[in-house]
């Protein structure tokens, strides 16, 4: 791991670079859920002082990404049942109105981008890279985000996205279930392309259910 300067964050304060690059880090499955935070040892792979590295980890713990453990200090927050419930029931309601408003208000750029996107999602998985697919998956949904051309739900859903990306890692490390990921992929985006509004919204709502079920096993199989 290591602290990464471009454009967007080379002025901004130590201590938000360093919560970046925590927050990848753990989002990424870098770092695992229950791993120790340890200040000394962080500031070290940093080169940073132990002050911006304490800064980010109360700014994680704020957002749910870490816990503090009495007498243990700060570890990598576990995902949970509840926690991933709760999270897809507002990605659910948010993706559902998506797909209703793709098919209202797509365009032939829109039709492009869409069917540029799911091919693309198609070959990441054919890689077979955790990294890629996840990438593939964020920019097929950004797609349809952008489609609806309704700017204050883009934000929501790009806040959302944080949010949820541990879980879309989880899910895609299931590589048994890839066939039919891109399937739902084909089959949101054709309900798209042909204005389908009910067939769109039942996939998507499939779609993510699919993902609940699939995580929720992961996470019980991983505690046996």
């Amino acid at each position: 791991m290591e602290l990464k300067y471009d454009g967007k964050n080379e002025y901004l304060p130590l201590r938000d670079v360093v919560f970046q690059a925590l927050r990848q880090a753990i989002v990424t499955g870098e770092f695992s859920p229950g791993e120790r935070l340890m200040e000394i040892k962080l500031a070290t792979m940093l080169g940073v002082s132990r002050t911006p590295v304490r800064e980010a980890i109360r700014m994680l713990e704020l957002e749910g990404l870490v816990v503090m453990i009495p007498r243990k200090g700060a570890e990598v927050a576990r995902i949970t049942e509840k926690d991933l419930r709760d999270a897809l029931e507002v990605r659910t309601a948010i993706e559902e109105l998506s797909v209703e408003l793709a098919c209202e208000r797509i365009d032939e750029e829109g039709k492009e981008k869409l069917k540029q996107a799911c091919n693309q999602f198609k070959e990441a998985i054919a890689t077979k890279h955790v990294q890629n697919i996840v990438d593939g998956d964020v920019m097929f949904h950004d797609v349809i985000f952008e489609i609806t051309k309704n700017q204050r739900l883009i934000n929501m859903a790009h806040n959302l996205r944080e949010q949820v990306y541990r879980y879309r890692v989880e899910y895609v490390k299931d590589f048994s279930y890839h066939d039919i990921l891109v399937e739902e992929h084909y089959e949101i985006t054709n309900a798209i392309l042909t204005n389908d509004v009910k067939t769109a919204r039942e996939i998507m709502r499939k779609h993510l259910y699919n993902q609940e079920l699939i995580v929720i096993k992961n996470l019980k199989d991983s505690l046996a």
